[in-house]
């Protein structure tokens, strides 16, 4: 069994822990937190081992009646890999303590690249994780992205891509960054980060992105303009896309129009947390004209990074699963099962 350590039990700390819990060769040591709240009390609930990450407060736990299993740093000792959930910029503060235990560690998309041997996509470059010390698992939109842009290279040529991004302005419980009422061009300059973020996991694709904020908080949009090799006709797209297992082409049956149409029905087909693991693809909207490909897709930013994660756990620590393995195992065992066959 892999012994994974997660540090930091927030928004995706906390969905990772879970995923972990279930696959059939992974358990969970323990979560990391550096102060007592709900989320931290719910940890408890589940069943996983509590350490707080900052020794200063470790009293703090007790006095909120919560009992912890020790320090991060003995977290970190007895874990085969970490997944460092913590905010942006405070998994580059924590690789010294990673590298003092010789524990490889994954870091998600807010951190720097420079922070980790390689970027990380399953669907992209999943071998080029084997073995790393230092992995980062790419942001929520670049994991889209990628998911969405590989098949197409791999199956038509891709020349160009050019994707306008609507993300959401903050979380469902981020209400520093509201109320608001505004659409904000993030940033002015184009591009965007997304497009040199794809790079860093696919290098050799022609991207520019445009990312916009608008007040919502249930998912990010995608407009996407992808020049291919050839002409490519509209049904063929299609069903390239659908067989893949992490992009799901909704049906135009299903009634499904919005981003909120979307989460609820994960919610209805009992999904944790009303979470999308895949991309969510308008089949009606995916549509060509010679070799220009035009289609929308939503990314659930609490989630789809997840079994991203999951995966990179295999592919630092065992060096016999190929990704498709990985990716079919993760799957199954999550019940990622909105995508392809």
């Amino acid at each position: 069994m892999i012994r994974v350590g997660i540090n930091g039990y927030g928004t995706i700390g906390k969905r990772v822990a879970d995923a972990v819990r279930d696959q059939p060769d992974m358990e969970v040591v323990g979560v990391a937190k550096t102060r007592p709240n709900f989320e931290a009390e719910q940890a408890v609930e589940r069943g996983y081992d509590l350490y707080a990450a900052i020794e200063d407060r470790a009293h703090q736990f007790a006095e909120s009646g919560l009992e912890t299993a020790g320090l991060v740093d003995e977290l970190v000792a007895q874990s085969d890999v970490v997944v460092d959930a913590t905010p942006s910029g405070v998994g580059a503060e924590n690789r010294a303590l990673y590298e003092e235990y010789d524990t490889p560690a994954l870091y998600q998309g807010g951190e720097d690249a420079e922070v980790a041997d390689v970027s990380f996509n399953a669907r992209a470059n999943f071998d080029a994780a084997r073995d790393a010390d230092h992995v980062r698992v790419v942001s929520c939109n670049t994991t889209g992205l990628s998911r969405l842009i590989t098949p197409l290279k791999e199956q038509f040529g891709v020349e160009k891509v050019r994707a306008t991004l609507v993300r959401r302005g903050g979380d469902p419980t981020q209400s520093d960054r509201g109320p608001i009422n505004d659409i904000v061009p993030d940033p002015i300059t184009v591009p965007s980060h997304h497009g040199p973020d794809v790079n860093t996991v696919i290098p050799d694709v022609d991207i520019d992105t445009l990312g916009l904020k608008v007040p919502a908080t249930l998912m990010h949009m995608h407009s996407v303009n992808v020049t291919l090799a050839e002409d490519v006709d509209a049904e063929a797209v299609r069903d390239a896309l659908r067989g893949e297992p992490r992009l799901w082409l909704i049906d135009d049956s299903l009634g499904i129009e919005t981003t909120a149409d979307a989460k609820e029905y994960a919610m209805d087909r009992g999904r944790p947390r009303g979470d999308v693991w895949e991309n969510a693809v308008w089949t009606e909207s995916v549509n060509t004209e010679g070799r220009d490909l035009y289609l929308f897709e939503a990314i659930h930013q609490e989630s789809d990074v997840v079994p991203e994660n999951v995966d990179a756990i295999r592919a630092v620590t065992d060096a016999d699963t190929t990704a498709e393995e990985s990716v079919r195992t993760t799957n199954q065992a999550m019940g990622v099962d909105l995508g392809g066959e």
